[in-house]
């Protein structure tokens, strides 16, 4: 079965494809300054299937991050992975980015990151939602922790040992892709973006 994963969710875009678990070709993708990452999503995508003389019509099954991170980023994924799986008539899975960045550091590590508004999003084996930051160092008491670069410092006054993914190079991609053979393929109907908490709204000028 041949997989293709993407996230455009967190600080980069990643691009996988795999087959049986064996990674056959991966990309990563950083912002430029003149475009958001997830600008490069459907040319990278292309670029990666050329590489190893395959067409969308090769792939078996769509894998894609589902949030929270960047409401773009969440919509970009998550659209892109519908239309896929739509005009191929293959199935999508979607992942949090939590579960994802949990296995980074080779465990099942908690998860804070950055939610805004005085809470942090947290992942303890499942989502555990939009957390008030005075209640998550009780939770973080003493132990290991992916987080962000904003919460790094706030974090490492309580946790055993607190990492950053965004100061990293990790295969978050590659993560991606192994945890899709771990679900259950859903219609692409199925596949929702994960709204931790409402997307902003925007006046009109």
């Amino acid at each position: 079965m041949k997989i293709l994963g993407f996230d455009t969710c967190l600080d980069k875009t990643y691009i996988t494809l795999c087959e049986g678990g064996e990674i056959l070709a991966s990309k990563t993708i950083l912002s430029d300054g003149k475009n958001y990452h997830s600008a490069y999503l459907i040319s990278t995508i292309t670029e990666v299937l050329k590489s190893k003389g395959l067409t969308p019509q090769n792939i078996d099954l769509i894998a894609t991050d589902i949030g929270p991170g960047s409401f773009t980023g969440i919509r970009a994924c998550t659209t892109v992975a519908r239309v896929f799986a739509q005009q191929l008539d293959i199935k999508t899975v979607g992942i949090s980015s939590l579960e994802i960045l949990s296995k980074i550091l080779g465990g099942d590590d908690l998860v804070v990151l950055d939610a805004r508004k005085n809470k942090a999003y947290v992942y303890d084996n499942k989502i555990l939602g939009a957390v008030e930051l005075e209640k998550v160092d009780e939770i973080v008491n003493g132990r290991k922790v992916v987080t962000d670069n904003s919460l790094l410092e706030r974090i490492s006054q309580s946790a055993g040992g607190a990492v950053s993914y965004e100061s990293g190079e990790y295969p978050i991609g590659e993560i991606l892709s192994k945890l899709a053979l771990e679900k259950e393929p859903v219609d692409w109907r199925k596949l929702k973006p994960l709204y931790i908490q409402p997307p902003p709204v925007f006046k009109k000028v």
